[in-house]
């Protein structure tokens, strides 16, 4: 039995769907959870394989094998990954941010864009679980995944900042979130194998499914149709081609270069 960490966004919902849609999963167990704790079981080996965020991968890479062609990423906005400001991005030099604790790739992307893009050097907290309101001594606060999405909609009076955007802008290259990790041990297995192709397969057929999905989503409660498919289709990327692989070595050298991790690794890949 092979035992697959599903992340429980909204980013996520179409992948899984089709994975059980388009194919027998009977030899599958769905674990579910947020980055960071799907993160940590991995590791642990509590689970075999998942989407699991890039810092992990560069985080232990010895660990870890890449399933090839697929990631959940952004070329431009993301929709989902928001800072959540009172003054101006380029004005929160010594000031407090209030950060997730959901997902360390969105943590060390804010630290990079406000220390190498802005010039801000900023104090970090890591939020109360739930909290989507600045408290007093803040004056930022990063929320990803469906809090990010929920706070936007609630139309509040701060300044909002899409990472996906301003690392596009930045530097020109597409900004891969997650990846499809696995453990070294299960890499070469057969069940393995046929998860790969399967997932890239559901990746293909994605965009011809997407308003079937959404029929179907239990985000339209509170998303609504439209915007559901907006988002899917405008702001979710599950590609990992060439520029991708590209801007995904550019943020892991800019890591390193903030001390954030020991080494640039290079990118290993399973053969599906």
């Amino acid at each position: 039995m092979l035992r697959i960490g599903q992340i429980d966004y909204a980013n996520c919902t179409p992948l899984f769907y089709l994975l059980r849609e388009q194919f027998s999963c009977s030899g599958y167990e769905f674990i579910p959870g947020v980055p960071a704790r799907l993160n940590k079981m991995l590791l642990d080996g509590e689970i075999d394989v998942c989407p699991s965020s890039s810092i992990e991968y560069a985080s232990h890479p010895e660990r870890y094998t890449i399933l090839p062609q697929l990631s959940i990423s952004s070329v431009g906005a993301v929709a989902s990954v928001l800072l959540f400001s009172k003054v101006p991005v380029e004005k929160l030099d010594g000031r407090k941010i209030l950060l997730s604790s959901e997902s360390a790739t969105s943590v060390n992307l804010l630290k990079i864009l406000l220390a190498q893009r802005f010039g801000c050097s900023c104090t970090y907290e890591v939020a109360p679980k739930g909290l989507s309101v600045i408290d007093n001594e803040s004056s930022a606060l990063l929320l990803i995944g469906d809090s990010a999405l929920r706070t936007f909609m609630e139309k509040s009076d701060l300044f909002v900042y899409d990472l996906g955007d301003l690392w596009h802008s930045w530097t020109g290259y597409p900004f891969v979130f997650a990846l499809w990790l696995c453990r070294n041990e299960v890499a070469e297995g057969a069940e393995l194998q046929c998860l790969a192709r399967q997932l890239v397969r559901a990746k293909e057929l994605v965009n011809g499914c997407l308003e079937q999905i959404a029929a179907q989503a239990k985000e339209v409660s509170w998303m609504g149709y439209e915007r559901l498919l907006a988002y899917w289709r405008d702001n979710i990327s599950y590609h990992l081609d060439e520029r991708a692989q590209a801007g995904l070595i550019l943020y892991y050298t800019k890591c390193f270069e903030s001390g954030l991790i020991a080494a640039v690794p290079s990118l290993k890949f399973c053969c599906a």
